[in-house]
């Protein structure tokens, strides 16, 4: 028999912290029954969507708590609150007793990561993707000149299939029957019932920008994540087996956000609309996994976030090896090695900058005799090296920040 559900009330009083941003090892998350709580963070980088005075039935510390990462902001009491805490382990419970909470908490997070999302293509690439179908034919564009004709045959198909009438048809067609003899895309008419896919390496699942009513979950292979901003590939996430991908697009029926291409053979389980509404209520463990992987996703984007207002280039090229570090939770120590499962191109792809300004930082981080390149793999010999590089570029933003605003309290 099941153990009950059994879930704490605890009270806070007006101007109390909850909880405080940094602090790591979140075990519980809280839904709030009554009051009101605000939440801020140190370094506010894009206005919160919703805004950030919570009151019932909202909940906070979701993210961190189930990604089990310290947490990505501060709690505070704004008038006295009565809220209920929820542990990490119950959760599943919590699914099965409540799935509308569960729904409501996976939502929350879809919006919140399309959002995010957004923001740090806007930030990092100085610019913005495109939802609309149209922009298809754009993607279809970009792979043909790249001669990756799978993904180029696919997003021509996808153009036509949703935008009969558009401008680029009879251009897409033509494209279509040149590249069909070296493209080799599957599935591009769904089966009914059709619960497994293999994909061959290279070959494209679902394209940015067409309308999505499926999600993925990966059983065997890796997936490259990707979209086309200002005609160039940005490499988004490199997702393996066990991980969920394509849920925005189902959960909130918008055109969906980026690509997902096969790295090497892969084999996905498909879940439409229909069959994700019947889990909720009968698979708790996998709502769990997704809201675990939802909240993994969002933790890194904030960090991504912070990540692009750093001031010093080389400062944001440690920090973002570092964060790569945190998301593989990568037990550190002093003369302890550690290869990174991308090159230096992708690093600067990974933090926006140009190749030009990225070849002479990257030079500089090279200076560190402890880091390298090996088979094109950035390689260092210590990865608590990493760490300290990190902190100590961190502080001197701060140490900036507050002589800037000293001098800027001092004009006033």
């Amino acid at each position: 028999m099941a153990n009950p559900l059994q879930l704490s009330i605890v009270t806070f009083k007006k101007g109390s912290y909850i909880i405080v941003e940094g602090k790591p090892n979140a075990a519980n998350f809280y839904i709030i029954r009554g009051g009101k709580v605000g939440l801020s963070k140190e370094v506010s980088i894009v206005e919160e969507e919703g805004g950030n005075i919570l009151g019932p039935g909202d909940f906070f510390g979701v993210i961190s708590t189930m990604s089990a990462h310290s947490h990505i902001e501060t709690a505070q009491a704004l008038t006295d609150v009565s809220l209920i805490s929820v542990l990490r382990d119950q959760y599943d419970m919590l699914i099965e007793k409540n799935a509308p909470v569960a729904m409501k908490i996976i939502q929350g997070f879809s919006r919140r990561m399309r959002y995010l999302d957004e923001a740090v293509t806007r930030l990092t690439l100085k610019s913005s993707g495109s939802e609309h179908p149209s922009h298809l034919f754009k993607v279809g564009e970009y792979y043909a000149r790249q001669s990756q004709y799978n993904q180029a045959y696919y997003a021509y198909y996808r153009y036509l299939q949703h935008c009969p009438d558009g401008e680029h048809v009879v251009t897409a067609k033509e494209r279509m029957s040149k590249i069909h003899p070296y493209a080799k895309a599957v599935y591009l008419e769904k089966k009914e019932g059709e619960f497994t896919r293999f994909y061959p390496k290279a070959t494209m699942i679902c394209s940015e920008s067409e309308p999505g009513d499926e999600l993925y979950i990966i059983q065997k292979g890796s997936i490259k994540v990707s979209k086309i901003v200002d005609d160039k590939e940005v490499l988004l996430a490199l997702l393996k087996a066990g991980d969920i991908f394509g849920e925005m697009a189902l959960l909130e029926n918008k055109p969906r956000s980026a690509s997902g291409i096969a790295y090497d053979d892969t084999t996905v389980m498909v879940v439409n609309r229909a069959n994700f509404q019947r889990m909720v209520q009968t698979q708790p463990q996998l709502i769990t996994r997704l809201t675990q992987l939802l909240a993994e996703r969002i933790w890194v984007v904030y960090r991504q976030l912070a990540n692009t207002i750093m001031a010093n280039p080389l400062g944001r090229l440690y920090d973002r090896l570092w964060l790569e570090m945190e998301k593989n939770r990568v037990h550190t120590a002093p003369g302890e090695p550690y290869t990174f499962d991308f090159g230096p191109k992708e690093l600067i792809n990974m933090v926006g900058m140009s190749m030009e300004e990225g070849k002479s930082v990257l030079q500089k981080l090279f200076d560190n005799k402890k880091i390298k390149v090996v088979d094109n793999h950035i390689f260092t010999t210590d990865s608590e090296d990493i760490f300290k590089q990190t902190e100590y570029f961190r502080k001197m933003e701060k140490i900036q920040k507050s002589r800037e605003e000293g001098s800027f309290k001092t004009l006033r």
